[in-house]
């Protein structure tokens, strides 16, 4: 071992950044700076060796070092400074590029594979170098990565990464669970910034989720998630963390662009989409804009560093969607329907993201940084359906159809919304002595407004006479007597209802943590760090809800226009649409003259408002002898919260506000060991909360005196807390391959589930006599969830030629739950797949990269109902995307995206596979475009 008091090292050096083409060998630079981690001056006469060639050079008076004319491949580089042992790295150079970029040590390494490293265009051996050396269990998906599949938002980056599976929507991936475990369950940060919430319909009315549909794929410079938290991140990750970085510049500060411009089809409807995204950055200063390659020779000559995203997607996708309802009685077929609707939607989503960060580092030992970033979308929905309503009481025919008789009602769901988080952050960095001071505030904003929601239903009086065979993926039927349900004819208007809803949720924060150097034990990287931190979180909602019924019935003849929606494969013919302009104008002109019915009791009952404030302390103390590392600390968080809503009796609206208060403390001990330089096995015990969701909390009650019924949040919830054990084994290989495998045990208790109970008395009923039906949140002693996962991913570079260019990867997470759904009624945690995993072949060599990607999610509890037989599932799905690219030249390239290849449906079914409930499809999509890399 060097000497404690020898000054450290730095070793400047980063793989390599875009993809890039030559048709010439030997023309990439390597180059990089050994410093001094004590004080950051350049340390001359470092000696550095290729092993594979043997060409070698020493460091310059300013710690530089260079190698030109390199073939493009991967190379081991030892380094061996004056009075310290060599260190080894393993490097990839690509052809017609220059590798160079500082990374920071605190002290001698016996091997750089331990070294963090950080860079706007990581590439996937560093990211996996940085996973590798980490404390903690971590994965970490790349910027490179996430453009080489067509995945246009966070949502369906993050879901290819192990242990990690996607809730779709609308034909978009939305929101991902972590292990078995819902959304709600998880945590999300934005450049290590705490998200609110955007979307308030999630899982198990949590709505604490962060729908990742609002986060564009091109402002994303990595994905990082977290499977057992550290004492110093926030312990609200019961699933686990999910941290999106912003794209950022190399620490070289080489000014660069990145472009993509592209546009495409999706094939059901034959619309169009296009996708801009672009981030440009550099350092700058007195002697103008340059990077420390290009004669800048300290930081003090370019301070300042600035960043900026801007990324842009317009779709107009359609959706082929068919939606039953059962009978669910006693005495009637399993199948019956109550409703068969089959809907013809038109989305038009504009997603939009944009930010940037400025920073100021006039030397090595200082930092300071500014950031903003704006992101979301508005999605305006067109829906029309056909509405076939059963009475309910079949007749059982030999033949095993069913006849009933129904009516028919045909709709138009016209409705806009917009979702947006801003997220304002303030921070630095400092040394003061031997140790390192950082501290952050930051505002966030998550917005969800929807200003309008209009329903108009249009009614077919004449009863009809149909014949149906259930237990297809949709409902067949035929008429036997009575009105064309597709014929305008017949019917007149019912009614109008609009809806409006606004929802935010700001948060403010702020923390401050010191890191300090020790020197114990034998541990390269030993250190104790502590701070403190602070949340305060503000949410309401509110909503307004009218009807407009008119007086004489208006003729659907008059709303109509065009030739009839047959849709769904040609299955389904729901007549011409109806006019979204004529039905806002028909609204429009009821509101204006006063014919619109309002209903303050229930918009009341709607209202809640909830504030939260987390304050938080920890410390840690990471350490090691040889090659045991070790990571243990304690954390605590004190939450208060305060709600307030309004308790609804009657007629009568009387406010409600109620707090609830808890301590918790969070001890984490993780365990890492090398067994070689490339094979780490981990043993880790942590533990994590999960707070009520603000719907669950809800401090609005509704008493119905005439059904007997109180809908009402539990404010009393208590959070849900989990003591975690995990152990994983990872092989590192060549080009940032992995084999890994681990298992893991969380144990939780007061897991929140929905409850649906008979009481006969209710302070919110008083004097009702006879049987009350609760609906409201309750926790339940216990939960469990175990399982495995695994990761492999490897490029077969040995193979000879052109094959050398192939790979090929796949995850798989098995879990295992077990929870209380109803009183003794064992079932798995909602969300929470049984068997999901990624699978890819892909092909990198030279100007040309291909991938085939492919996902599967298996089954899983969607809704409680209030039995085993009304229990919803979202279906078990299997997907396929491919993406490709080809670089004309070293910083132009083409790309073509097809996603959805199979046509994969999301399906919900009720109790059992053969009662669907939904099932609705997209098409692929098709994109083209070209890139932009300097």
């Amino acid at each position: 071992m060097p000497n404690r008091h020898m000054t450290g090292l730095l070793v400047g050096l980063v793989s390599g950044a875009t993809m890039s083409v030559a048709y010439a060998a030997d023309t990439a630079t390597l180059q990089g700076h050994v410093l001094s981690s004590a004080d950051k001056r350049p340390l001359a006469g470092a000696r550095i060796q290729i092993r594979e060639t043997g060409t070698s050079t020493t460091t310059s008076s300013d710690g530089a070092f260079s190698f030109t004319r390199l073939a493009a491949g991967q190379y081991t580089l030892v380094i061996t400074p004056t009075r310290s042992a060599a260190v080894e790295r393993t490097v990839v150079v690509r052809e017609n590029d220059t590798t160079s970029d500082d990374l920071t040590v605190d002290a001698a390494v016996p091997s750089l594979d331990r070294v963090t490293v950080t860079s706007q265009r990581t590439a996937n051996v560093v990211a996996r170098a940085t996973q590798q050396s980490a404390p903690n269990m971590v994965t970490i998906r790349t910027a490179d990565d996430i453009r080489k599949a067509p995945d246009v938002s966070a949502a369906e980056a993050a879901a290819r990464m192990p242990g990690v599976s996607l809730e779709t929507d609308s034909g978009e991936g939305r929101y991902v669970n972590i292990r078995g475990l819902d959304t709600n369950l998880n945590s999300t940060t934005f450049g290590g910034i705490h998200l609110p919430p955007t979307n308030p319909a999630s899982a198990q009315n949590g709505g604490r989720a962060v729908a990742l549909d609002t986060i564009p794929a091109g402002m994303i410079g990595q994905i990082l998630v977290t499977n057992t938290n550290k004492p110093e991140q926030d312990a609200d990750a019961l699933g686990g963390t999910i941290d999106i970085s912003p794209r950022t510049l190399p620490p070289s500060g080489k000014p660069f662009l990145d472009a993509k411009l592209g546009s495409g089809v999706e094939t059901l409807r034959g619309s169009t989409v296009s996708d801009v995204e672009m981030t440009a950055g550099a350092r700058f200063g007195a002697h103008g804009i340059a990077g420390l390659g290009s004669g800048i020779t300290s930081y003090s000559d370019a301070p300042f560093t600035f960043i900026g995203t801007f990324a842009y997607n317009q779709d107009h996708r359609g959706v082929d969607d068919e939606e039953n309802a059962y009978v669910d009685a006693a005495g009637v077929p399993n199948k019956a329907y109550a409703q068969t609707d089959p809907r013809y939607y038109n989305y038009h989503r504009k997603r939009l993201g944009y930010g940037g960060e400025l920073d100021f580092q006039p030397n090595a030992d200082n930092k300071w940084y500014f950031r903003y970033y704006n992101f979301g979308y508005t999605e305006n929905v067109n829906r029309q359906d056909l509405q076939t309503n059963f009475t309910g009481n079949p007749v059982q025919n030999a033949n095993g159809t069913l006849t009933d008789t129904a009516t028919y009602a045909k709709g138009l769901r016209d409705e806009k919304e917009t979702l947006r988080t801003q997220l304002f952050a303030l921070g630095g960095e400092n040394k003061i002595g031997p140790g390192k001071i950082d501290y952050r505030a930051g505002f966030t904003s998550g917005t969800y407004d929807k200003p309008y929601d209009l329903n108009s239903t249009f009614n077919n009086g004449p009863p009809a006479t149909v014949t149906y065979y259930p237990g297809f993926d949709y409902a067949t039927q035929s008429i036997v007597s009575g009105p064309n349900p597709a014929d305008p004819a017949g019917y007149t208007l019912g009614q109008i209802v609009n809806s409006s809803q606004y929802v935010k949720t700001n948060e403010w924060s702020a923390n401050v943590n010191y890191t300090l150097p020790a020197h114990f034990t034998s541990a390269d990287d030993e250190q104790f760090k502590f701070g403190a931190g602070l949340r305060r979180m503000t949410f309401a909602s509110a909503q307004s809800n009218y009807t407009y019924s008119p007086a004489a019935g208006i003729p659907l003849s008059q709303a109509v226009f065009g030739a009839p929606n047959v849709f769904y494969n040609g299955m389904y013919n729901i007549g011409p649409s109806i006019s979204d302009g004529v039905m806002s104008g028909l609204y429009g002109a009821a509101a204006a003259n006063g014919n619109l019915t309002a209903y303050p009791l229930k918009d009341a009952a709607a209202f809640s408002a909830i504030n939260e404030n987390i304050y938080s302390m920890y410390g840690q103390y990471q350490f090691g002898w040889g090659r045991l590392g070790v990571l243990a600390g304690l954390r605590g968080e004190w939450t208060q919260d305060t709600f307030s809503g309004n308790l609804i009796n009657g007629s009568s609206v009387t406010p409600n506000q109620t707090a609830n208060n808890y301590f918790n403390l969070f001890p984490s001990v993780q365990l890492r060991y090398d067994f070689t330089p490339t094979l780490v096995g981990r043993a880790i015990y942590s533990s994590t909360i999960a707070r009520p969701g603000f719907a669950q909390s809800s401090a609005s009650v509704l008493a119905d005196a005439g059904t007997g019924t109180v809908t009402t949040g539990n404010p009393n919830l208590k959070p849900t807390t989990s003591q975690n054990f995990d152990i994983q084994f990872e092989k590192y290989l060549p080009h940032g391959g992995i084999i890994s495998l681990g298992a893991f045990d969380k144990s939780m208790t007061d897991y929140v589930v929905g409850q649906s109970s008979t009481v006969f008395s209710s302070p919110y009923l008083p004097g009702y006599s006879g049987p009350i039906k609760l609906l409201s949140f309750a926790n339940v002693s216990s939960a469990r969830v175990r399982g495995v996962t695994a990761n492999y991913e490897q490029h077969f570079t040995q193979l000879p030629g052109f094959l050398s260019g192939l790979g090929a990867g796949a995850n798989w997470t098995w879990t295992n739950s077990h929870l209380d759904i109803r009183p003794g009624d064992d079932h798995t945690l909602p969300s929470g797949p049984r068997n999901s995993y990624n699978a890819s072949v892909f092909y990198e060599r030279g100007p040309l990269d291909m991938r085939l990607s492919a996902s599967y999610v298996g089954k899983s509890l969607w809704a409680v109902g209030s039995s085993a037989a009304t229990d919803v599932y979202t279906a078990s799905r299997f997907s396929l995307d491919f993406g490709g690219s080809y670089q004309i030249r070293k910083d132009v390239g083409i790309y073509l995206d097809v996603r959805n290849i199979l046509n994969t449906p999301l399906k919900f079914y009720e109790g059992s596979p053969d009662r669907p409930i939904q099932r609705e499809f997209y098409g692929p999509t098709v994109m083209v475009g070209l890139t932009i890399n300097e």
